[in-house]
């Protein structure tokens, strides 16, 4: 009986409520009023609490429709924190299929010569530090609202990610302790410009994730937050993207090179992690890159993790 908490609008206000088998109950049913990023600073003591709930028959028999419901983000990060280039498959996916992501040296071999240099790249990768970037965390709307295409922007693109939800500060973390640290889990996409990345004039000095990773509503966050106890293993997951009907990201989470508890230790030996916020774990091969496709208005992205939900995003151009 898995369950999650959400944030849903009722009667014009955003109030969390508990999910479970697609229907859900206001936490003030229980009397609990505090909104989903207080909760998570009280992580510890909410989560038996949650579990006591969700076995209570007698509050879902009349519950909502979760299908119907007016479902917002869970809430706004303080910190979101990104770990690029984490599945093999999406890197060589990504280089070989736009120009755009390669170097000037790539640039020069051939197509065979060029998998290779990439799929020995990502090897070395997977042995050393994650690579994690910053994401804005303006950049976030609900699981069913619209993703706003840029004016300047133009290969937008999408990365289904499986998110990880602090709930307890964390520093100087091992990996051995790191999952005591996670509240649970939950759909992140990782909307990206992708041309916007690398940057060819004379002021880069490196890779612009500013430009590459911020604009509003670049991070659709939800449908729910899934305890970390009800999900047996994280490394089993399935993710699904589809754009208008069309499979594009059809992977597993197995397929992950820096584990979430690798992850966890290196941020947390170089800043302070704190209830609430939200590590993007990496995002598998089928990104638009890959096809030569990207993102347009009125396009529909339909984002899917089992055991935690799925996203409905609109494309609309920006006004």
């Amino acid at each position: 009986m898995t369950y999650g908490l959400a944030t849903v609008a009722i009667g014009g206000e955003a109030q969390p409520v508990l999910v479970r088998d697609e229907h859900y109950v206001p936490l003030s049913h229980w009397g609990e009023s505090r909104d989903l990023l207080r909760l998570l600073g009280d992580w510890p003591m909410v989560a038996p609490r949650l579990e006591q709930w969700s076995a209570d028959e007698a509050a879902f028999v009349s519950a909502g429709d979760f299908a119907e419901a007016q479902v917002q983000a869970p809430y706004r990060p303080g910190q979101v924190f990104c770990t690029g280039a984490n599945y093999k498959k999406h890197v060589v996916g990504l280089i070989m299929g736009d120009p755009s992501m390669r170097t000037a040296e790539q640039e020069s071999l051939s197509p065979e010569e060029l998998k290779q240099r990439v799929e020995a790249m990502m090897d070395q990768r997977a042995k050393a530090l994650p690579f994690v970037f910053l994401k804005l965390p303006s950049c976030v709307v609900g699981p069913r609202d619209d993703v706003i295409l840029p004016r300047n922007v133009e290969k937008p693109d999408w990365e289904l990610e499986l998110g990880v939800v602090i709930g307890k500060r964390a520093h100087h973390v091992s990996a051995a302790e790191a999952m005591n640290h996670v509240a649970g889990f939950a759909v992140v996409n990782d909307v990206t410009a992708r041309e916007h990345i690398f940057r060819r004039d004379g002021s880069a000095i490196g890779a612009d994730w500013l430009s590459g990773k911020c604009f509003p509503t670049f991070l659709p966050f939800g449908p729910t937050i899934v305890p970390r106890e009800q999900i047996a293993d994280p490394y089993d997951l399935k993710l699904t993207l589809k754009v208008n009907g069309k499979t594009y990201q059809d992977e597993s989470t197995s397929d992950m090179m820096a584990s979430i508890e690798r992850q966890i230790e290196y941020l947390s030996d170089r800043v302070v992690l704190e209830p609430g916020d939200l590590i993007c774990t990496g995002s598998p091969y089928g990104n638009g890159s890959a096809f030569g496709v990207f993102l347009k208005p009125g396009d529909v992205i339909e984002a899917t993790i089992a055991g935690l939900g799925t996203q409905r995003n609109r494309c609309v151009a920006e006004e």
